[in-house]
């Protein structure tokens, strides 16, 4: 399915250490992403397309990264991390559901790995709830709604230097691509 891409970069409300050179944890990053998510102007602007997700890159506190998204009913990221930055999001409307692992990955050196029994978590959230990570978190986020587009925003800092993709049979997980940024701008 395509993604809508948007080059607005709208300033969210309420960040007020945007561009002060502060480096925002995850809790200050889960607080701006609660905050940002209970706009509903902004929440708004977002064009919603029926067949892929869209997307605004906005002004994260302390020069992070965040982006406002939409997601149609049941579209989902895949299996990823994201590159050593540590972040946080947090549902506007509808429910978002994320699985993930409760696990370090090693970042390098590897190409498929077998997760031992009881790594998984899954977590559904809901207009307003959100959640802060680590920087060696690995997930994937879905919209398993049938009808209702969700709409999220997520930050992260540092500003994510790559991308991990993989994907997953079982308990097994593979790398299968590195991103990095200018592949998303």
């Amino acid at each position: 399915m395509p993604d809508v891409r948007t080059p607005a970069r709208p300033h969210a409300p309420g960040d007020d250490t945007a561009g002060k050179g502060s480096e925002p944890d995850a809790s200050a990053l889960l607080d701006f992403v609660r905050r940002t998510a209970a706009d509903p102007a902004l929440i708004a602007s977002l064009p919603l397309d029926p067949e892929g997700r869209t997307w605004i890159r906005l002004d994260g506190p302390g020069g992070s990264e965040a982006w406002l998204i939409g997601w149609p009913p049941g579209t989902g990221t895949g299996w990823h991390d994201h590159g050593g930055s540590h972040g946080a999001f947090a549902t506007a409307t509808g429910e978002l559901t994320e699985q993930s692992l409760a696990a370090q990955l090693p970042t390098e050196g590897w190409k498929t790995l077998e997760l031992a029994d009881g790594v998984d978590r899954e977590r559904t959230l809901g207009d307003g709830r959100g959640r802060a990570f680590g920087p060696h978190h690995v997930h994937q986020v879905l919209n398993t709604s049938p009808d209702t587009h969700a709409v999220s925003v997520h930050a992260y800092y540092p500003p994510l230097p790559l991308m991990r993709r993989y994907s997953r049979t079982g308990q097994v997980l593979r790398l299968e691509e590195v991103e990095r940024p200018e592949e998303w701008t």
